[in-house]
Order: structure tokens, then C-alpha cells, then sequence
């Protein structure tokens, strides 16, 4: 599961943000320790805790003393906003650079996009 494109702490990271997402982990959940993230993907448990403490920086997880990292009240939202912006830079930015240089109009962009949706 691990892939060695990106950093593992950020897959830890964007693991938790999905399983928040898809409602595996509801709000105020708990979230597993860094130790047990560390063991499940073998990998050091401070790499796991950096993964985690990224999640705690954004808001999205937040520490209950003693007892463990939970999933904050609005993580799903906050995820979901920044997932969308994601996918605006990554995808749409790119798409729109692309039809650009191949002389295609946001009118005949539009166009394919409907037409793509017709056939999933």
C-alpha cells in the first residue's frame, strides 16, 4: 500500500483524509495511534506521527490528552474543500492550459465534458 512516489507521511495523512471522506472515520471519532499506523505499514512511528500531527496542524484531527487523536467536527468539510482545490489545480488548471494550446474553446471544452458524462 505504501508507494514510493510521495512521502510516506503524507500517504499517512492522505489515508486518514480518504477513510474521513468515505465515512470510515466519522467525526469525533477516534483515529489509530501512530503506533499502531506504524506496525499496520511497518514503517517508524515517527514517520506515522508526522503524518498525523500534518492532519493536527490543518485542524482536521485534534488531541485529546491521555487518550488520542480524534477526528475534528468539521474534518469532512474542511477535507472535501481542500480535495476539491486539489483537483482545480491538478486537473482542471491543466485541462484548461491543454485546450488552450490545442486552439479548443471553453464552450467546445464544456461539450466534451457532457459528452464524457454520457458514457461513464
Amino acid at each position: 500500500m505504501i508507494d514510493d512516489s510521495k512521502p510516506i507521511f503524507l500517504q499517512i495523512a492522505e489515508r486518514i483524509e480518504d477513510d474521513i471522506l468515505e465515512g470510515l472515520l466519522p467525526e469525533e471519532s477516534q483515529v489509530p495511534s501512530t503506533n499502531q499506523f506504524a506496525a499496520f505499514y511497518h514503517i517508524n512511528p515517527a514517520t506515522a506521527a508526522k503524518g498525523v500531527n500534518l492532519l493536527v496542524d490543518q485542524g482536521i484531527l485534534y488531541k485529546k490528552r491521555g487518550i488520542g487523536m480524534f477526528v475534528a467536527g468539521t474534518a469532512r468539510e474542511q477535507v472535501r474543500k481542500k480535495r476539491q482545490e486539489q483537483f482545480y489545480e491538478q486537473y482542471v488548471v491543466a485541462m484548461m492550459r491543454e485546450a488552450e494550446r490545442l486552439g479548443i474553446t471553453a464552450e467546445e471544452l464544456a461539450d466534451m465534458i457532457r459528452r464524457g458524462e454520457n458514457k461513464r
